[in-house]
């Protein structure tokens, strides 16, 4: 026996076996039951969704001998016409190739003859926008008053270009693009029919692959098949159409809670290597960070459409992240996805951008801001109160507001902040300096690299940093209230902080017009610029 494609091997004879689109097969079943059936069908939707098999279906049901809950028998004389392609009752046209005018006019003609054997004489015509203005302007009389024993059945990948005439003469039904879900399902019952071993993911890349075509992702197992023989293995599916490794999304969620700027390196390298688009990759970083969204805000993973492995890894992010951070970067994949498109360098802008997605720093919502000024400012008035009694010497000059009680820590190991009063010692300061250092890289790590090399001096009640250049000079002065926040946050007391440098002369740079480029660095990442 000759070798026949899954498509055409297992499709589907009856209503029940159609897949994905059962608010039409029902309908249509019902409208068959109760003997309400139209004189013309419009059958709409994406390719391979359905809309000519279930033409074929309800064709052969209008003329079966022994219908049964509105299924043909598929063993009648009519049905077995059909199936073996003899009937001549049932007529298919290819609306590209018989477009033209005469051609409708022939068909004008035949609907007048009555059916050979069966009830019904079924015209159905595939993509039958497709057809000219002239050829529709012919067929208007005979579909809108066609003789009782002639039926229309249009099948259209693009319904917009068929004329509004048209579509008012007929029963329209929108068919759908297919779930993941429903594809993966059938794939799988297919697999076990044919004694194929084909794993969850490998199903799920080749449902995915289809993008909601049935008839796609049947093409797309025979030809896994052919390479891969009867035992299917996902990563060498990845290999025949070059797909993108989810795990490379994980691996950037992962070094955002990190902090691992590395990662945004080695995922754009690997990236580059292995030939993948750079567009699609954000595009997989959307749907990625979207499913986080999901598992984030329902604290489960019903919504996502993923291989069970990774569903279960999506549900450790449901306490990771909040839907504000989560709405950030998805809003700076969405512009960068944009800019990507007309970047001459399409490599670092990808490096770039991910390592501004991992500097990206938390952020709190109102509710959370406002708990913490509550918080802290009950721990304020409580130590203030224990202070006054203990050491009545102590003075303050000025009043503790609100907004100065906002303490938002990260938890240091091994680092405890001097307690600094009116007779503070700045040598006590300069010990802890580096540790202060180190807890400042914590949260921006840029920015501490540049204030390693510095020492404080304490000069009335003023913090003077000493820096190497200019342009570290520039990079504290940006991140000036940042730096005096965490200082008051640290050792107890408010500092003006005075910065200069030791030269005056900024280093020259080799980037030309790129200086925007490197200002947008160094300002928003922290970054410094190196001499070669």
């Amino acid at each position: 026996m000759n070798y026949i494609v899954t498509a055409r091997k297992w499709r589907p004879q009856t209503f029940g076996e159609v897949v994905g689109q059962e608010h039409i097969t029902t309908t249509i079943k019902n409208a068959i039951i109760n003997k309400r059936v139209a004189h013309a069908y419009l059958f709409t939707g994406p390719r391979g969704c359905g809309k000519t098999t279930t033409a074929r279906i309800l064709a052969k049901t209008l003329n079966c001998l022994n219908i049964k809950d509105g299924e043909p028998c598929n063993e009648c004389e009519m049905c077995q016409s059909f199936l073996s392609s003899q009937t001549l009752d049932i007529i298919e046209i290819d609306g590209a190739s018989n477009r033209r005018i005469e051609e409708i006019r022939t068909l004008r003609e035949s609907v007048k003859y009555t059916p050979t054997k069966g009830k019904y004489k079924v015209y159905i015509i595939d993509e039958v926008h497709m057809l000219t203005t002239e050829s529709f302007n012919a067929l208007l009389k005979t579909l809108e008053e066609p003789p009782e024993h002639t039926i229309f059945i249009f099948a259209t990948t693009d319904v917009h270009k068929v004329p509004l005439t048209i579509i008012s003469r007929c029963q329209r039904f929108d068919f759908r693009r297919i779930e993941i879900s429903t594809i993966k399902n059938h794939l799988k019952k297919i697999a076990q029919t044919e004694n194929i071993d084909i794993d969850d993911k490998a199903l799920t890349l080749i449902a995915k692959k289809a993008d909601g075509a049935l008839r796609d992702a049947q093409s797309i197992f025979d030809q896994v098949i052919s390479f891969s023989g009867n035992k299917v293995d996902s990563s060498e599916l990845e290999k025949i159409f070059n797909l993108i490794d989810e795990e490379i999304y994980f691996e950037l969620s992962d070094a955002i809670l990190s902090k691992n700027f590395i990662a945004a390196f080695n995922i754009t390298n690997k990236i580059y290597e292995n030939g993948w688009n750079y567009i699609d990759f954000l595009n997989g970083l959307t749907e990625h960070f979207r499913n986080i969204l999901t598992v984030v805000i329902r604290k489960d993973n019903q919504l996502i459409e993923e291989a069970d492995l990774y569903k279960e890894k999506y549900l450790n992010y449901i306490d990771q992240f909040t839907e504000a951070d989560i709405l950030r970067i998805l809003s700076f994949i969405n512009k960068t996805l944009y800019e990507l498109k007309t970047s001459a360098n399409q490599k670092i802008k990808i490096e770039v951008a991910l390592s501004q997605i991992i500097a990206l720093e938390k952020s709190s919502s109102i509710k959370e801001l406002i708990s913490k000024i509550e918080v802290s400012g009950k721990n304020n008035l409580t130590n203030f109160e224990t202070t006054k009694e203990s050491t009545p010497q102590l003075k303050i000059n000025e009043p503790t507001t609100k907004l100065e009680t906002i303490q938002i820590k990260n938890n240091i190991e091994n680092f405890t902040a001097p307690q600094i009063t009116d007779t503070f010692n700045i040598d006590e300061l300069i010990n802890k300096w580096q540790s202060f250092i180190d807890y400042i890289q914590k949260d921006k790590f840029f920015f501490g690299s540049v204030l390693t090399n510095t020492i404080p001096k304490l000069n009335n009640n003023k913090i003077e940093l000493e820096v190497e250049d200019l342009q570290d000079e520039e990079i504290i002065k940006n991140n000036l209230n940042y730096l005096s926040n965490k200082m008051q946050e640290t050792f107890g007391k408010k500092f003006k902080i005075d910065v200069k440098s030791k030269t005056q002369n900024p280093k020259k740079t080799s980037l030309g017009n790129n200086s925007k480029i490197v200002d947008s660095i160094i300002k928003n990442l922290g970054g410094k610029e190196i001499n070669q």
